[in-house]
């Protein structure tokens, strides 16, 4: 009788090799975790604290000025604070102006994680593909069985969606923090929590744009991101000198020579279109002048330019696409470069 035996060997050629992606994204992730996760949440922390103190300081001048008789509404001397008793006297359009100063105030709570999200995005661009040729590591990581193109988009997606992804879970945890702190305040002055903090669906409808955004992101960021890798594989040293000068210089030449009136355009196109976008581009919001305002009716006020069919307007416009075909060459760029270019 016969038995089929199967070997280690036989076993290891036929059981599927996986992909060394996701090992890569996991090595950006751990390498890097205090810039992509603890920053934002930290940035998140800093401002729910600062939102505290604001709240305690601005409740103990109120109860100081209404001890005084200098708090007036609508000419009314008002004697206990609350606020139960002074949203009754409000017109619906001043408890819609009120719901909209909320959202104002919870955009701006949530945008730390964002901000802080820029500066990590852009220097750890600058340094991915540099630091490994300064201390040789690129030497290492050639002799594993990962590509050029596999390793540096790695940092691309850690870049445009990785890092985007958890500050967007940071500012949610802010939002949703934000929104309890203010609940709270709300209902110990004699307010309805309910109907001035969740009914509008402010705290909702912000944290459904902010996920919404993070598509835009990813493509618009691409120009920003390519540039900032091609000096980073280029660079022998001082990347981030190069990264600036270069640009800048370009629009100073353009601006000096007015090499843009040739094209009947002015010099503040060239800074806009070309400098801001190699530079500026990882900066969360960036892709506001490139939206579509008629894609909604009458845009005037946050919750009107806050729109999600507006936002994805976006895609239709040429500067995003522009932008990200240049980005995507830069991209390529610095994976040939990574190739040959393996030591400072």
């Amino acid at each position: 009788m016969n038995a089929h035996v199967e070997t280690p060997a036989m076993g290891r050629a036929t059981r599927p090799r996986a992909h060394p992606f996701p090992m890569l994204l996991r090595r950006e992730y751990w390498e890097h975790r205090g810039g992509f996760l603890w920053a934002p949440l930290i940035a998140g922390g800093i401002s729910l604290l600062l939102t505290m103190i604001f709240a305690v300081v601005a409740s103990v001048m109120a109860r100081r000025a209404m001890a005084d008789g200098e708090l007036q509404i609508d000419g009314v001397t008002i004697n206990g604070l609350d606020l139960g008793m002074i949203t009754s006297r409000m017109s619906p359009v001043e408890l819609q102006q009120l719901g909209e100063a909320f959202d104002a105030s919870l955009l701006m709570a949530s945008s730390w994680p964002f901000i802080v999200m820029a500066f990590v995005v852009f220097f750890y661009c600058l340094g991915a593909l540099y630091d490994d040729r300064k201390d040789r590591g690129v030497l290492f990581w050639k002799s594993l069985p990962v590509s050029d193109r596999d390793t540096v988009l790695s940092k691309v997606a850690s870049a445009a969606l990785v890092a985007p992804l958890l500050a967007t879970a940071a500012a949610l945890v802010t939002m949703l923090l934000f929104a309890i702190i203010v609940s709270v305040l709300v209902a110990a002055h004699g307010g309805n929590a309910f109907q001035l903090v969740w009914a509008s669906g402010g705290p909702f409808r912000m944290a459904a744009f902010v996920l919404a955004a993070i598509p835009v992101y990813a493509v618009w960021a691409l120009p920003t991101i390519g540039w900032l890798l091609l000096c980073s594989a280029w660079a022998k040293g001082k990347p981030f000198l190069w990264a600036i000068v270069i640009p800048v210089l370009l629009g100073v030449f353009v601006w000096w020579f007015e090499v843009m009136g040739y094209f009947g355009l002015q010099a503040e196109w060239f800074w806009q279109n070309v400098v801001a976008r190699m530079l500026l581009s990882v900066v969360p919001a960036g892709w506001m002048d490139a939206v579509n305002l008629h894609a909604i009716d009458a845009p005037g006020d946050l919750r009107d330019v806050l729109n999600l069919r507006a936002m994805y307007s976006t895609f239709l416009s040429p500067k995003m696409w522009i932008g990200a075909a240049a980005g995507a060459l830069m991209i390529a760029i610095a994976v040939r470069l990574r190739r040959w270019r393996e030591e400072i």
